[in-house]
């Protein structure tokens, strides 16, 4: 099959350049109605054009086609669900029960999603580092690291999420190259994506190119360097490799992330809540992220491809007008201690009768602060869990994503931040590489840890209420004014959670985690782990739940079974064929958890068209 490469010179885009490679039997190309084909070098023959064609890179970040639910869908389902922190009814439940298959159209969609962004830059690097002309550019150099670490980003969310898979090289795309079996080894695998985040840490600056948001940098290269680091040196660990070749990356992951937090541009938002509101795009503590339908004023004026229905998949479905695609556990709704401002930051729940009165929400319970809506619509479904479609689900939803638009055709689509990496994660990233090599008493690694509970509890919101209502407020002032269903809606005074005047005193970590790891009314022992293995195991719950990287932090740390285990223990609660379960908030587990079922399986459709791909273990 001829390999194609077409670029795109849309008018409306203003100068944009969209670039893909087709083959016979997966993609399609966007649809327009004014573009020229030029020849595949000519984005090389000019600085200009190829800066344009590194768009065509960043564009695999939003949705598009075969993946116009990309950034909620599948990463969901891979990243959320299989933790039982984010819970789902109808076709997805397979997902929080270790029930999916390999011809799950999600799963299938993320796989060649993936592919075709790396495939769009192997094309890039390939046709860079044939260009004579680039030799004279002086940015091909920081180009070539943007194209290497948008390759490793995707490289790492397959590799995470189904083990080893084929590395193709520069030059090679599914078109050229459609049979390419998985990587030999985890090492050949890591390596791969270690060897290009450290050449792009190499090229990048901490500021982005053209200070242009949303590029890639050497922060974001460090960031995911360490993690990388971390992945190898847990995958030397559990294939029995030794201890002496999982700390050697363990200690590569701690220089790294130590860069970032020592030289980087990087801190703690002042509000966690305020990193999902519209008010500020890419705040410091954004190492990368993405930003969909920003800004006030422009539902109207977005690409056709740069937005999804995030509000409808997240919003309540007693009385928020959402579409069930999104729950959240009561088993984590009760891990939060009083004053973590976290769970009001993050979720809304049912006015649920048999709550005890003090775990009851001042703003969120039965309540959507931020879109003054109110949650339990029919009477009878206002308990722990309600009937959807037959199924049982928390009655929980996530105000992280369900905040910023009603659930209405008005104005469909909500502004939203898909964060891929956040500082308070390389922060936790930096205690656990501590941890590791210094015992779990290493100070250093505690006062990460705090800092990021000092923040959860609002301290860094004091003295700093005037400004961040000044920057966050306005926004949910003005859908006072937003046509649809907003007639009942009336502009806000104060922010909708409302900021810390004064500092409180936060229990210490490890004191704190001491006494959780032994259990109590909520989740059960911790039994073979150390304290600090619980404390980052925990947090990581609670800062980053509904959050993409929640299931891949958990799984590399070895925290993940212990968490299933002991957070949701198989047998207790009631089934969810008893009409008692809605009353019951556990989750009910009647699975033992498959280690063979950390990764996914091979999509069905690359099973039948890569000769020389085999199945993983366990499907």
């Amino acid at each position: 099959m001829k390999n194609i490469l077409r670029i795109l010179f849309i008018a409306a885009f203003v100068g944009s350049v969209l670039f893909g490679t087709t083959s016979c039997d997966n993609e399609e190309f966007l649809t327009v109605d004014h573009y020229k084909i030029l020849e595949a070098d000519q984005m090389f023959k000019s600085e200009d054009d190829a800066a344009k064609g590194l768009v065509g890179c960043y564009d695999m970040f939003f949705p598009g086609d075969n993946a116009d639910d990309w950034n909620y869908k599948p990463q969901l389902f891979v990243g959320c669900h299989p933790t039982l922190e984010t819970q789902a009814t109808g076709w997805d439940k397979q997902y929080g029960n270790q029930q999916w298959a390999a011809d799950d159209a999600s799963l299938n969609a993320g796989w060649m999603y993936a592919y075709r962004a790396i495939g769009r830059c192997n094309v890039f690097l390939a046709g860079l580092e044939a260009s004579e002309e680039a030799a004279n550019w002086a940015t091909a150099e920081l180009m070539a690291g943007q194209a290497k670490a948008i390759r490793a980003y995707f490289y790492m969310w397959l590799a995470q999420t189904w083990g080893r898979v084929p590395m193709l090289a520069a030059g090679e795309t599914f078109s050229n190259t459609p049979d390419k079996a998985a990587a030999e080894t985890d090492d050949e695998m890591w390596d791969f994506i270690i060897q290009d985040l450290k050449d792009a840490s190499l090229a990048l600056e901490w500021a982005p190119q053209n200070n242009e948001l949303g590029r890639c940098t050497k922060g974001m290269a460090l960031s995911y360097l360490g993690e990388a680091y971390l992945w190898k040196a847990y995958k030397a660990r559990i294939n029995g490799d030794g201890d002496a070749k999982s700390k050697e990356n363990i200690q590569l992951a701690a220089a790294a992330l130590k860069e970032v937090i020592d030289d980087g541009p990087y801190e703690l938002a002042p509000s966690y809540s305020t990193l999902w509101d519209v008010g500020l795009a890419w705040p410091k503590e954004a190492v990368f992220q993405v930003v969909m339908d920003m800004g006030v004023g422009n539902y109207s004026n977005w690409d056709s491809n740069a937005h999804n229905f995030v509000n409808f998949f997240a919003g309540s479905t007693n009385g928020g007008g959402g579409w069930g695609s999104q729950y959240l556990s009561w088993e984590l709704y009760f891990s939060f201690e009083k004053g973590d401002k976290r769970r009001d930051a993050s979720m809304a729940t049912n006015p649920v009768p048999e709550l005890p009165e003090d775990q009851r929400s001042e703003y969120c319970y039965g309540y959507n602060p931020f879109l003054q809506q109110t949650i339990g619509s029919t009477a009878d479904a206002n308990s722990f869990k309600m009937n959807n479609g037959g199924d049982y689900a928390p009655g929980i939803w996530t105000i992280k994503l369900w905040r910023n638009q009603r659930c209405q055709w008005a104005t469909p689509h909500s502004p939203v931040h898909f964060y891929y990496k956040r500082y308070s994660g390389v922060m936790l990233d930096y205690a656990e590489c501590l941890f590791r090599l210094n015992g779990g008493n290493d100070a250093t690694a505690w006062d990460l840890v705090n800092q990021v509970r000092d923040r959860a509890f609002g301290n860094l919101e004091v003295g700093k209420a005037e400004a961040l209502t000044s920057t966050f407020l306005p926004y949910f002032q003005q859908l006072e004014n937003i046509n649809g269903e907003y007639a009942d809606y009336v502009a806000p005074t104060e922010y909708p959670i409302p900021f810390s005047t004064e500092t409180v005193e936060v229990p210490d970590a490890k004191t704190y985690y001491t006494a959780d790891a032994a259990g109590n009314e909520y989740h059960q022992a911790f039994s073979g782990l150390e304290v600090w293995e619980v404390a980052l195991g925990q947090e990581r719950r609670k800062e980053f739940n509904s959050e993409w990287n929640l299931k891949y932090d958990l799984q590399r740390s070895e925290f993940l079974i212990p968490h299933i285990e002991s957070n949701y223990p198989k047998g207790v609660g009631v089934p969810n064929t008893d009409v008692n379960a809605l009353t019951n908030w556990h989750t009910y587990r009647e699975w033992d958890f498959n280690e063979k079922k950390l990764v996914m399986p091979i999509p069905t459709n690359e099973l039948l068209r890569n000769k020389l791909i085999s199945q993983n273990d366990g499907y």
